[in-house]
């Protein structure tokens, strides 16, 4: 008899992609182990580390030691708070082959061309670069250059990349984990919130569109009180999702 497949896409979301990392958890507690992975930002970056084979502790610990805003990452000739190139190095430690073809997972990136406006999904060939740019934050993280074309985040054209995984898999599984913020005018005090909440209010719209295509869908109801950037909250995120994953999980069994 033919094993279930199981494809497993992952949003955007900042930091709050650790939540994934618990979801992970409680799917592989319950013998699910997906096969084909699909992910945008954040979640391109988690999918990445599950698909080479890395733990739940090992990824955490992957982003709780990678300062995101270290002085030597700043740049002052690229559209950017942070040059994206910078990370290269620190991600070659952990993809030290540096292609698509050498993850035990199949993985899908989503990445956005920034001059034509289109969505770019990444499945072969060159790896960290497609990962870094899926992550590269408008304002915060410079857009990369890959083949001639500047590469911005994921989330802007597709944060919730399903569409890959429906041609290969009998089950699929998503992971959300940017909620839209309950907010006030008051709280948008600064060009960042406002940047932000414009992009939380695009992205939501779109993925909502796509819940529908999954045979089971995780979404913390809490996570939308964490900042994007801040790591202060690692461990809370994790065990929210985790937390999310197994009530779902449970609940499928009963």
């Amino acid at each position: 008899m033919k094993s279930t497949t199981y494809g497993l896409v992952l949003s955007g979301g900042g930091v709050r992609g650790m939540a994934h990392i618990g979801a992970i958890k409680a799917l592989e507690e319950n013998g699910i182990h997906p096969t084909h992975i699909a992910g945008a930002s954040a979640g391109a970056i988690v999918g990445a580390l599950y698909a080479s084979g890395y733990s739940c502790d090992e990824m955490l610990a992957f982003f709780k030691n990678t300062s995101l805003f270290s002085i030597n990452n700043y740049t002052y000739q690229k559209p950017g708070l942070i040059d994206t190139d910078k990370f290269y190095n620190i991600f070659l430690k952990q993809f030290p082959e540096d292609r698509f073809e050498s993850l035990g997972k199949k993985l899908f990136v989503s990445a956005t061309d920034i001059v034509a406006g289109k969505n770019k999904i990444f499945d072969k060939g060159p790896l960290i670069h497609a990962v870094l740019a899926s992550a590269a934050f408008p304002v915060v993280l410079s857009p990369l250059m890959i083949d001639g074309t500047l590469y911005a985040d994921g989330g802007i054209t597709n944060n919730f990349p399903v569409e890959p995984l429906q041609i290969h898999c009998d089950q699929i599984i998503g992971s959300y984990v940017s909620p839209l913020k309950k907010i006030k005018p008051t709280d948008l005090n600064s060009s960042m919130s406002v940047l932000d909440r414009a992009f939380s209010i695009g992205m939501v719209s779109m993925s909502v569109q796509k819940f529908q295509f999954c045979d089971l869908l995780f979404i913390p109801p809490t996570l939308n009180k964490f900042a994007t950037f801040s790591k202060m909250h690692i461990d809370e995120i994790y065990q929210i999702g985790y937390s999310e994953a197994r009530k779902k999980l449970d609940g499928r069994e009963k």
